[in-house]
């Protein structure tokens, strides 16, 4: 049974969501303060964290930098509907994805699932997939997930590992947005969903550009992304 931990201070909410997702077969746990939730989620108790931005003892920001700085146990952050710089920020930290409030209970558990799904995707992978896979001047070990650019290794999120193994296998060739987002984030695109353009964004920046300043990932307007061979 998958462990979910909600992080948020709406007691009523905690409460509602609660009641909707047990019978499903998820154990939940909620905390309503964010120094409580940090110190829970770092457990390793949990399948996967639900967590709010506005929380009392710490906001939600500082609860996913204390996680990420010890864990990779997946975060689905709660922002405000229309509140792109929540969205921004959670994802840069590490989230694995967002979902806007108010939201309808279906569409929780369906990321809830989604994101579940990649994770024990990825862990098999990194049991049954040893071995490299290299473009240039960046490799990525399969089997301990780890990124090296030019002998250096660069942190990043297991969302931007996955986004940038399905980026490297298909080097030259275009990979949509509706691809990317089926593939990595595990459900489709909305027509107001910028969940990949900000993950791309973050791996831009942490992988800088290649040799003789080329940009390593190009943008396809209106299609997707390109991960540039040599």
């Amino acid at each position: 049974m998958d462990q979910i931990l909600i992080i948020d201070d709406d007691v009523a909410l905690c409460e509602l969501v609660t009641e909707y997702l047990e019978p499903l077969g998820f154990e939940i746990q909620a905390v309503n303060r964010g120094d409580q939730g940090a110190e829970a989620a770092l457990s390793g108790n949990f399948s996967i964290v639900v967590l709010d931005v506005m929380l009392p003892g710490l906001n939600g920001f500082e609860v996913l930098r204390r996680i990420r700085a010890e864990s990779k146990v997946p975060v689905l952050m709660l922002t405000a509907r229309g509140d792109d710089v929540d969205r921004i920020v959670g994802l840069e930290i590490g989230a694995d994805d967002y979902l806007p409030k108010p939201f309808n209970p279906r569409e929780l558990v369906a990321r809830i699932r989604a994101i579940l799904r990649r994770s024990q995707m990825d862990d098999a992978r990194e049991h049954n997939q040893p071995g490299t896979l290299a473009a240039g001047d960046v490799e990525l070990d399969l089997g301990t997930r780890v990124v090296r650019r030019g002998g250096q290794v660069v942190e990043l999120t297991a969302v931007e590992f996955d986004l940038l193994e399905k980026l490297l296998r298909a080097a030259g060739r275009i990979i949509t947005r509706e691809e990317l987002s089926k593939e990595v984030l595990g459900r489709s695109t909305s027509p107001f969903d910028r969940s990949i353009d900000m993950h791309i964004s973050n791996l831009r920046k942490k992988l800088g550009h290649q040799l003789g300043d080329v940009e390593r990932i190009k943008t396809v307007r209106g299609v997707g992304y390109i991960y540039a061979a040599n």
